[in-house]
């Protein structure tokens, strides 16, 4: 799930992100959960919150992240299991979620809870009855520590349902330094100067940005940066709420700017049919890989990179680094994502666990681990390990109720999140056929109108 937030606040911490090192994290990577395992270090201190004893009660916790992510997600449950006695099973899920959940339940096999990335999802689970409200202990939880406007996106109908534990910022350019030097490049502010980086780049003899457009998710992330500085946060909240349409002058504009990059195929690593072929986590670890000479010298994302960059031999920081996503307006767009977790029955060990993950204990775990931001403005900024991402937390908890989810994951999940449909699906014909800007946005604006009508 993806979010914007206070853009010009924003953008004033986000400036001085390109100057700071950062350090190695993730996790062993292995995605196994091993019992007993005192990795958490969510006991360190004191607790901030009360759990019930729930020796030998099963608990399952389905979620979409695998590698790392699993890795220290499990860390996190993990702590659960020691604090409560419960018995806790990651279930893996896979993309879109809400179809993955459907079988489960048709199944009568539902996960006790969800790990939901979509905003759309959440309500779709909700009108579903799948999903069951929020407890009074987890809800008081979500009262102290986070802003309103974290509770609204858990909420459908007045009801809380869910629980914002993973926030990720999503407007970074990431970079190896080595390429850049040799290239006589430097870190561009505006998107001008990104594409004359880019062609400097290319000038030296490698090819200046990955793209990773297997994964659909990746391109309208792309579209969103560049529609949310050149458009502006009032027209970016009418294109989520479908309330203009996608054939509007404003999407024409976005397009033809990121066609200015798409439309040039010798900038993409592997061309438009390359990038179609590169999954997300591909797009990274090629960006860093090769030393000086890399597939891609530029890799766009979140502070998730991070993860994937440390499956490689690059140091983050010195040999990886890192700058805003450039200014195609007068600002630098911020946007974010995050993961809410959901209760899909009604029973105690679902109950505490949305307790606990709504509590600063928990987020001190994956904070500790890295590649992880918290919406949790409960969670001491100490607990991140380097200085990039308390800058990112800093930013997001101080942007308060100026957060403002994706259009992507606030639309139905049937246009805005399904692999191989809807906006995925028209973007990756874009990126393949960046000159049908009309022909783009007419079939945006199709799917949009079925999604939004069903």
């Amino acid at each position: 799930m993806r979010t914007t937030f206070s853009i010009r606040r924003a953008a004033v911490v986000f400036a001085a992100v390109g100057a700071l090192a950062l350090t190695g994290c993730g996790g062993d990577g292995d995605g196994k959960k091993k019992s007993g395992d005192d990795s958490g270090k969510g006991a360190d201190s004191a607790s901030t919150v009360d759990l019930p004893k729930l020796d030998g009660e099963k608990v399952s916790v389905a979620a979409v992240w695998t590698g790392p992510e699993q890795a220290n997600f499990t860390k996190v449950l993990d702590e659960f299991e020691k604090r409560t006695g419960a018995d806790v099973t990651f279930v893996p899920a896979q993309d879109p979620i809400i179809n993955f959940l459907g079988t489960k339940i048709a199944g009568k096999q539902p996960p006790d809870v969800a790990m939901i990335p979509q905003v759309g999802a959440v309500q779709q689970a909700a009108a579903r009855k799948w999903a069951k409200p929020v407890g009074a202990e987890a809800k008081a939880q979500l009262d102290k520590n986070y802003a309103k406007v974290w509770q609204d996106l858990g909420t459908v109908d007045s009801t809380q349902y869910g629980v914002y534990f993973k926030a990720a910022n999503k407007s970074l350019i990431w970079y190896n330094a080595a390429a850049f030097d040799n290239a006589g490049a430097s870190e561009p502010k505006t998107w001008k100067d990104f594409l004359t980086t880019a062609e400097t780049v290319s000038a030296s003899g490698v090819t200046p940005v990955s793209v990773g457009g297997a994964d659909g998710w990746t391109l309208t992330d792309w579209f969103e940066n560049v529609y949310l500085s050149q458009a502006g946060p009032e027209k970016y909240d009418q294109l989520a709420k479908h309330e203009i349409p996608w054939t509007d002058p404003s999407v024409k504009d976005a397009l033809t700017t990121l066609a200015e990059l798409f439309g040039k195929p010798e900038l993409i690593a592997g061309g438009a049919d390359g990038a179609l072929q590169t999954e997300f986590p591909a797009s990274v670890t090629q960006t860093f890989t090769g030393g000086d000479q890399p597939k891609g010298a530029m890799v766009f994302e979140g502070d998730f990179v991070a993860v994937n960059i440390a499956q490689t031999e690059a140091k983050i920081g010195t040999d990886a680094k890192v700058f805003p996503f450039p200014a195609v307006g007068a600002d630098s767009p911020v946007v974010t994502g995050g993961d809410a977790a959901v209760a899909l029955k009604d029973s105690k060990g679902a109950q505490a666990l949305l307790t606990w993950l709504a509590s600063a204990d928990a987020a001190k775990i994956w904070a500790e681990a890295g590649g992880f931001i918290s919406p949790n403005k409960g969670l001491d900024l100490k607990a991140y390990p380097n200085e990039v991402q308390r800058t990112m937390a800093q930013a997001l908890i101080d942007a308060g109720d100026d957060v403002r989810f994706d259009m992507s994951d606030q639309a139905p999940q049937s246009f805005g999140g399904t692999p191989g449909a809807g906006e995925w699906k028209i973007l990756q014909d874009f990126l393949k056929n960046p000159k049908d800007i009309a022909g783009t946005q007419k079939k945006l604006e199709s799917e949009a109108v079925k999604a939004y009508k069903s």
